[in-house]
């Protein structure tokens, strides 16, 4: 009886890596996680073959990687804050790279983020910079791009479901009108599971990118109003502003989102221009061209997080007299 094809996913523990798991496992994939905490993550996830250790450990990498077959690369740096996180995630990506060559792994593929229209913030700069380490490797690299992540535990939604939620006035500083195309995470789930085996299209082909946008290119006040929407809220009443800099933005997303200091900092700088992809390709090499609207995915990952309970403390209290004092006539 033939075996299941091995699988090693780093960032195993992360918001992608938890859904991704039981999908691989569900398309018939053996899988094993790679995390700095083992015995935290045996006991959160008890029955998964865990590894101890990160991409910087080559001893580690040797073992996780051992008898795998593809390998996913899910780990990013952004919110350590300190340092020069760029030049180290580059190096990690090289450091990987090679552990993985010499573990024969067929293909690695990557998730890092769409290339703006502008000027390149510190953080996207160093996943675009991290994807080009892995494409240049002997081993097969599939890089997919995506703009912000709809789904419960997502740090770009959490920002932006907070804003929806306790902000029934706000100052729309000039770089919410950007556009992006936000994808569900449903969505990332087919693309990345679909990138284990996709054919890149010809032979001499080992390695590409793809941009996985969501169906709808939205500007940043869309997105708070249709989030408002899912959330039963009338619009949020906006006083437009052009001084407001995306850095001292982030001062303010900082204190009404739980989003960390140097996430919502990379976040909202890095939402100074548009983020749009370049075509639609992976989609159609998939055979998965229709993907969740933003509002049908914005309300499932609503729902995920009513499972785990009300918001408690301060700010749970102001999403209650938010809710009862804003609620669209629609949700009456």
């Amino acid at each position: 009886m033939e075996t299941a094809p091995r699988v090693l996913l780093t960032g195993a523990t992360g918001f992608v890596g938890r859904h991704l798991w039981p999908e691989l496992e569900r398309a018939g994939y053996e899988v094993a996680g790679l995390t700095r905490d083992r015995a935290r993550a045996e006991q959160k996830w008890p029955g998964r073959k865990w590894f101890e250790g990160d991409v910087c450990d080559e001893a580690a990498l040797s073992r996780a990687l051992d008898g795998c077959r593809f390998a996913y690369y899910l780990v990013h740096g952004m919110a350590e804050g300190h340092g020069d996180f760029r030049a180290r995630e580059v190096e990690s990506a090289h450091r990987f790279s090679t552990a993985v060559e010499r573990a024969g792994v067929e293909r690695v593929v990557y998730l890092g983020g769409m290339a703006p229209s502008g000027e390149v913030s510190e953080h996207l700069a160093s996943r675009l910079e991290v994807g080009e380490a892995l494409r240049q490797g002997a081993h097969s690299t599939v890089e997919l791009r995506s703009s912000m992540i709809i789904g419960d535990g997502s740090l770009s939604w959490l920002m932006v479901r907070d804003l929806a939620a306790r902000l029934p006035f706000m100052l729309l500083p000039r770089w919410l009108k950007s556009r992006t195309e936000p994808v569900a995470i449903e969505d990332v789930m087919v693309a990345l599971v679909r990138a284990l085996t996709v054919d890149l299209g010809e032979p001499t082909r080992r390695s590409d990118w793809f941009d996985i946008p969501g169906p709808q290119i939205l500007s940043g006040r869309e997105i708070l109003e249709q989030t408002a929407e899912a959330m039963g809220l009338r619009h949020p009443l906006v006083i437009e502003v052009p001084v407001l800099s995306p850095w001292l933005s982030s001062h303010w997303v900082r204190f009404v989102t739980r989003a960390e200091w140097a996430v919502a900092r990379e976040v909202v700088v890095g939402l100074k221009d548009d983020m749009l992809s370049h075509d639609d390709r992976f989609w159609h090499l998939i055979d998965h061209p229709q993907r969740l609207p933003f509002g049908v995915a914005a309300r499932r990952a609503l729902a995920a997080e009513r499972l785990a309970g009300p918001i408690p403390g301060f700010w749970g209290g102001v999403e209650g007299w938010v809710a009862q004092r804003f609620r669209s006539r629609a949700a009456v």
